[in-house]
């Protein structure tokens, strides 16, 4: 079923790989959502590639030219002078600001704690954790984020419960819905073992 609805993904959760490869699966047609980013986003996404998770940074850049190329309607520009009138945590105020810009209600973020209600009332927006807003996604269509998991376990080589338990590192409250709806076991998988 299409929903196409927009969020702005943040940085936090384009970094992390296997959270980061659900949503924008899940943006393919026939999609359930639209994301939004911006460069800001995408350059804080990169640092933390190469400087915290030592990648290469020329797998940072092929992987952020990917999506970019693939969603170019995605990113957001002209947004710097909401910046000053936001008022969540410093760091997280030109995600705000992208997200008011584009009039994208939701912003999907692990650090939601960065984005308080009481700053994101005023301009009717809302913050939600991955694992949430996952969930959110997976009661309206079963189908579409089954076939995203299938998919992702394919390229793996890995079982759909085994994708599970890479992503309950983070989004472990949908994962156990999902392994719960279908009456299967979670697996405990540690990264260690995630890379045999």
């Amino acid at each position: 079923m299409r929903a196409d609805f927009p969020v702005v993904l943040d940085a936090c959760v384009l970094a992390e790989a296997a959270v980061s490869d659900l949503f924008l699966r899940l943006s393919e047609a026939p999609r359930l959502l639209l994301p939004r980013w911006s460069e800001a986003i995408w350059e804080e996404t990169r640092r933390t590639w190469v400087e915290k998770f030592k990648w290469d940074e020329s797998l940072a850049e092929s992987r952020i030219q990917a999506a970019t190329g693939f969603f170019p309607e995605a990113m957001i520009e002209g947004f710097e002078h909401i910046i000053p009138k936001c008022e969540n945590h410093p760091k997280d105020r030109h995600v705000l600001a992208a997200a008011i810009h584009s009039r994208t209600e939701t912003i999907v973020t692990f650090n939601v704690k960065d984005f308080k209600p009481e700053a994101l009332a005023p301009w009717g927006m809302t913050a939600s954790h991955p694992a949430d807003y996952l969930k959110v996604l997976f009661d309206h269509d079963q189908a579409a984020v089954t076939n995203a998991l299938h998919s992702m376990a394919s390229k793996a080589q890995r079982t759909v419960p085994e994708i599970l338990g890479r992503l309950a590192w983070y989004v472990k409250p949908f994962s156990e819905y999902v392994s719960a709806e279908y009456a299967s076991d979670l697996p405990d998988i540690s990264p260690q073992a995630w890379k045999r």
